[in-house]
């Protein structure tokens, strides 16, 4: 049964208590292959594939010949836009392309399981009861982590209604933490972090959106 320490934001001078985490969320079998297809997915859909270079039929001038084929004693060229020119057109250069692929949504749900139950075997989740930021204050988050003993890159997880202003703008200043809802957290952005702290409403959010996949199939 995975299990990780609950800290309350109200008394965390006192010692944390350790409860159980869902199985069927944070005690999954880890498939490193579903893992890589929805990183992968990730990635290329977040490319814009919007670079554009310009061929030869495409580069401006060059209709003349720029001089005349024998008796010059130079190589033979029929136009100024070849690609052995400079300012002429590129060979095999890239163009805009889709580069987005598409990932089943029972996969993408698998893999978050996935990777929030690797997180659990490194012992690499937190719990809190909540986090009552009253308002944006770096200073005090980043001596929340730090009295947490969380490592530099930490993901923070909240509940969609607990992702207000004073919460995820008391992490936005710190590098290499980031702050997410629950209902819109992706496998990547989990293995992208070495840690997770969540909060308990997290859990159960995240309980709700995943309790239906069948981890198993």
């Amino acid at each position: 049964m995975p299990k990780a320490k609950l800290y309350r934001f109200d008394e965390m001078t006192t010692e944390p208590q350790e409860v159980e985490l869902p199985p069927e969320i944070f005690g999954a079998e880890v498939s490193a292959d579903l893992l890589w297809r929805a990183v992968r997915t990730y990635l290329f859909n977040k490319r814009q594939g919007t670079a554009s270079t310009k061929d030869r039929g495409e580069v401006s001038g060059g209709g003349r010949k720029p001089w005349p084929q024998k008796h010059t004693g130079r190589a033979r060229h029929g136009s100024i836009r070849s690609p052995l020119w400079r300012h002429g057109g590129v060979t095999f250069g890239p163009k805009p392309r889709d580069w987005d692929l598409d990932l089943p949504k029972k996969m993408r749900r698998k893999a978050l399981i996935c990777a929030l139950s690797a997180r659990a075997q490194e012992g690499q989740i937190w719990l809190i009861d909540r986090l009552g930021f009253q308002r944006p204050r770096t200073k005090e988050a980043v001596a929340l982590l730090s009295r947490l003993g969380l490592p530099e890159k930490t993901l923070v997880v909240v509940a969609p209604e607990e992702y207000q202003i004073p919460v995820y703008k008391s992490f936005s200043n710190i590098p290499g933490v980031d702050c997410h809802r629950a209902d819109l957290l992706t496998a990547y952005e989990v293995l992208d972090h070495d840690a997770v702290l969540l909060t308990e409403r997290a859990v159960e959010a995240l309980t709700r959106r995943l309790s239906h996949a069948q981890v198993g199939a």
